[in-house]
């Protein structure tokens, strides 16, 4: 098999700018840069926006006069005004139409870029991330409330642009009548107040609702995922109780937000339209008095109509600016999670022999729980090292601080002589390929989830894989062989078939460090003596860790590593163990006896 490939490049754009990492600024200037660098679009969408309003003002002027000059003083042809309103209608119809066009766009340009940000973000963030972090809350800030930052972004600006049609219409009805132009807008002050105390009211009803939203992408997520153990202990009706228990909450907040909604909506709503009754007073009393005409009446009662959409719009805009806010700060408390494992300025970028050394390494994970306490272990290059211990001795943590999964707490672990932090991450992850004991398959087809790590392997080199861990016979009995598509998870096959793709998906990167992590330990003893005599000469000139919890495991093994309590408690030959080592003698029988009973599982 061929060296691993560098990855295909992408044809998708890279987001075109990113968030402020200002922690300092307000989330909005934060999410500026996203927006300016889709500006031209937005600027096109707002200008059009623009013509659209300036155009849009100028029917009822055009109203009045034809009005006042042709039905009223007779002075000029009605079918000239006719024309001229029939064109307006027309111009406003097809400049709106662009502009809501290229606004969309815009739109979408920005939830693009933040789904990105996100979610580049999220691949960078280290193992610890996710054992602290619930896969639902993620899901929920990268959907729901990436859209609701996304709307108002988007939306906001052209809401804004939409309310300087009170400015234009205020201008011209100044030009006709000010004193009626001043009793037309009396309610606008009001309703500017009105705004700012339902944006106060708003906000933490917003941030309880995107919360509350993301306990149920919890729940659903835990469900789907676990749906095998809900349904093997008969849980359905106590998680459909935990279900509706996270709705209920979701349920209450919404009520509370219909409540603001319906308390401050109808208000700003309804205001302009005071405003009719008293164009309507004073004007007709105007007209009565011979002070102004009644086409200015008609007039301003189609501007005041016509404030209506805007200030409705302001209102809805200000609740979207609340969901946003509370949607973007939580957003930036996952993008403002720093990754502990970090790369150096100039990373190597060296293929390396696989010569592994643990230097005195002490570990914790997360949650406190202590795995590694001094760890010292060399093992030279292209040699097979089994590593054997009691459960929660700390045996697969090994292979994942040589791959940097996470970080020592303490010691240091170097890969030919170098610790591994100096190397690039992506360098070091392409050289070491691990096998989990619980390996995860993606819905793809089983060609395509061994060639994961080499997406431009060719058949042959595939199907080489497969035969060396013992895969090729079930693939090819399948009913499209390598190009069957495995369900979620790979769950239609079972446990052995999963782990023999997991092997050959290892074994196509062909990495010059391999640790299987009791990688057969779901498949039968006959399959797995198979799989041993096709990867012992694959092992050769290969650095090895096997984490074994099987004895026919020990057997493709050079050297055996015992591990007790975190430390290197013997090492030497199976042999020599056996005979001088009481502790390797006990952990010996009892992985014998755990190995019975997967056989027999394995066989039911």
């Amino acid at each position: 098999m061929s060296a691993p490939a560098q990855s295909a490049s992408s044809r998708y754009p890279a987001p075109k700018s990113t968030i402020d990492p200002d922690q300092s600024k307000s989330w909005l200037r934060r999410a500026l840069p996203v927006v300016l660098a889709h500006r031209w679009l937005l600027l096109t969408s707002l200008s059009l926006s623009l013509v659209g309003l300036l155009v849009q003002v100028q029917i009822p002027n055009v109203m009045r006069l034809g009005i006042d000059h042709a039905l009223i003083a007779r002075t000029a042809s009605l079918t000239g005004y006719v024309w001229w309103l029939a064109g307006l209608a027309v111009a406003s119809g097809v400049v709106n139409y662009l502009a809501r066009r290229y606004l969309l766009r815009t739109a979408y340009e920005i939830e693009y870029d933040l789904r990105n940000i996100m979610y580049s973000h999220l691949i960078r963030m280290p193992f610890g991330f996710y054992d602290r972090v619930q896969t639902g809350e993620l899901m929920s800030r990268s959907s729901s409330d990436i859209r609701a930052v996304q709307m108002y972004l988007a939306f906001g600006p052209s809401i804004l642009v939409q309310c300087l049609i009170a400015v234009f219409a205020f201008a011209l009805m100044v030009s006709i009548d000010p004193l009626l132009a001043v009793v037309a807008m009396a309610t606008m002050p009001v309703i500017a107040l009105l705004g700012v105390w339902m944006r106060k009211a708003i906000f933490p009803v917003s941030w309880l609702i995107q919360s509350r939203l993301a306990q149920v992408a919890t729940v659903v997520d835990e469900n789907i995922n676990g749906v095998r153990i809900v349904k093997a202990f008969a849980g359905e009706q106590r998680q459909v109780t935990l279900l509706a228990s996270a709705a209920d909450r979701v349920r209450w907040a919404y009520r509370r937000d219909a409540w603001i909604r319906s308390r401050w909506s109808p208000t700003l709503e309804n205001l302009p339209r005071l405003g009719l009754a008293l164009v309507l007073l004073c004007g007709g009393w105007m007209v009565i008095e011979g002070r102004t005409s009644v086409g200015a009446i008609v007039a301003f009662n189609s501007y005041v109509l016509m404030l209506q959409p805007p200030f409705r719009m302001l209102g809805m805009m200000i609740m979207m600016g609340q969901r946003a806010a509370a949607s973007a700060q939580r957003i930036y408390e996952v993008l403002d999670t720093r990754s502990e494992i970090t790369e150096q300025a100039d990373p190597l970028r060296t293929r390396i022999r696989g010569e592994v050394e643990f230097d005195g390494v002490e570990f914790a994970y997360p949650d406190g729980t202590v795995a590694l306490r001094g760890l010292d272990l060399r093992i030279p290059a292209g040699t097979t090292v089994a590593v054997v211990g009691r459960t929660g001795s700390g045996k697969s943590t090994v292979g994942r601080l040589l791959a940097r999964y996470y970080d020592t707490t303490a010691g240091a672990v170097r890969v030919d002589g170098r610790d591994v932090r100096e190397y690039a991450l992506d360098s070091l992850r392409d050289q070491i390929g691990i096998v989990p004991d619980e390996p995860f398959l993606f819905s793809l087809s089983i060609r395509d989830n061994i060639a994961f790590g080499r997406p431009d392997a060719d058949l042959a080199d595939v199907v080489a894989a497969a035969e060396a861990a013992g895969a090729d016979g079930f693939v090819r009995a399948l009913p499209e062989g390598y190009d069957t598509v495995i369900g979620e998870r790979g769950y239609t096959l079972s446990g052995g078939q999963r782990q023999r793709v997991a092997i050959a998906r290892a074994l196509l990167v062909n990495p010059p460090v391999l640790v299987l992590d009791d990688a057969t330990s779901a498949v039968d003893v006959h399959v797995e003596q198979r799989i041993h005599a096709a990867l012992r000469d694959l092992l050769q000139n290969r650095t090895t860790i096997i984490v074994a919890h099987r004895l026919s495991t020990i057997a493709l093994a050079d050297t055996v590593v015992l591990i007790d309590d975190g430390r290197v408690a013997a090492q030497g030959a199976h042999e020599e163990l056996l005979v001088g080592e009481p502790r390797y003698r006990d952990v010996l029988a009892t992985m014998h006896s755990q190995a019975a009973e997967v056989d027999e599982q394995v066989a039911a």
